[in-house]
């Protein structure tokens, strides 16, 4: 069965599912097309998103009563796997968008919450969902500030309340979308109070700049520059959900925090895909694909592909509020097999593939070095998960390590 076609076999996949699915896969190759461009200017697929946003795709994950394609976090999850296959790093933009929308929606929902906190939810995530429906507004949620590998600890961008809204100072490094996105949902705290609140931070505000310039190895087109918030004012409602929700959901909702990796899953079945078109191109007397080398190659690389695809599906199977112990250590589990098994294949595609993968403009090539990034990216990196996985079952660590 063709990389394409394995989603399809899947339980996980609803025929609601699959509809939306199909959205993201009729745009495969205007976006595919493009990657090549993007990655070699280190830009922002502006285009990319704009037939996104002509699908209705931004608004995947908001309900269908208030204009969205109500996708839920499974729905979300397979559609961004199709995206990651035909241009990764916009996959990863289109994931910090959405990850706001899925906060304030399906996971709101399942948090415990007082009458009028719930209240204060949906009036806010109201004003949100019509601002992306009918006016398509982009939403990053950079929260990285490179001072802790803890989720819903380490903050140091404060906010002080006042004057009908918030004073925000602060950095966040890698925040994706950062000349893009008209909104940048931030987390921060108040001094003297420790919950982690959300705040929505326009683009045009005045104090807020984007710092640094973006030219890494891989996932070049995130515009992943740095953000930084001097005394920016933010009004009380655009505080998305209320205070200390974030580190309730942190806690009881952490398949939230894998959502990264459905981009790579995704990817690796792009290189699939690509080796596989390479190795059936020469159907001669002489093809590679009857090279028995080529051929252990690519057994290994279907391996590896296999296992991580299965695994993250497993994990989707049982994604939900309030998982037991065993079920975060497969979520933190698939992570490293996706995030580790996507460089793993980039490397075994170019040994397969020859001398040739290595040259631009080979999807290859590209492909290796977005697969190398997605070790380090938090808040669930490599080195946190494998911590993580290390202490499961042998420690009693709480609920508060599971963010």
């Amino acid at each position: 069965m063709p990389p394409a076609d394995l989603a399809t076999s899947s339980a996980l996949l609803t025929p609601e599912r699959a509809g939306v699915v199909e959205r993201v896969r009729a745009l495969g190759p205007s976006l595919a097309g493009r990657a090549a461009q993007y990655d070699r200017d280190a830009a922002f697929p502006f285009e990319n998103w704009s037939e996104m946003a002509a699908a209705g795709l931004l608004g995947i994950c908001i309900p269908k009563t208030a204009g969205g394609l109500g996708a839920d976090f499974v729905g979300y999850a397979l559609a961004a796997e199709e995206l990651g296959r035909h241009c990764a790093a916009t996959a990863l933009t289109f994931n910090m968008h959405v990850c706001t929308t899925l906060l304030v929606g399906q996971i709101a929902d399942d948090m415990e919450l007082s009458g009028q906190e719930r209240s204060l939810v949906e009036s806010r995530r109201e004003q949100l969902w019509k601002g992306i429906v009918e006016h398509g507004h982009i939403h990053s949620q950079p929260f990285s500030e490179g001072i802790a590998a803890g989720a819903t600890e380490g903050y140091s961008t404060t906010a002080v309340p006042g004057d009908g809204g918030y004073r925000v100072t602060g950095r966040k490094i890698f925040a994706s979308l950062s000349g893009a996105a008209d909104v940048h949902n931030i987390v921060c705290i108040v001094a003297g109070d420790p919950r982690v609140r959300l705040l929505g931070v326009a683009a045009r505000s005045e104090g807020l700049r984007i710092d640094g310039t973006w030219d890494p190895l891989g996932m070049r087109a995130t515009d992943s520059r740095n953000l930084v918030l001097e005394d920016v004012f933010v009004p009380a409602e655009r505080e998305w959900i209320p205070a200390g929700m974030f580190d309730q959901a942190a806690a009881r909702w952490p398949y939230f925090f894998m959502t990264l990796s459905f981009a790579y899953l995704g990817l690796m079945g792009a290189i699939m895909d690509s080796t596989s078109e390479y190795l059936i191109g020469d159907a001669g007397a002489g093809a590679r694909r009857s090279n028995p080398i080529k051929q252990q190659g690519w057994a290994d690389m279907n391996l590896i592909y296999d296992r991580a695809q299965a695994l993250c599906y497993r994990v989707l199977g049982e994604s939900g509020v309030d998982p037991g112990p065993a079920a975060v250590r497969r979520a933190w589990s698939s992570m490293i097999t996706t995030m580790d098994g996507a460089p793993q294949l980039a490397s075994l595609a170019l040994r397969v593939c020859g001398g040739r993968a290595l040259l631009r403009p080979s999807r290859l090539e590209q492909f290796y070095r977005d697969a190398r990034c997605g070790a380090a990216m938090l808040p669930w990196s490599m080195e946190v998960c494998l911590e993580r996985l290390g202490r499961a079952s042998l420690f009693d660590d709480g609920p508060e390590a599971l963010g």
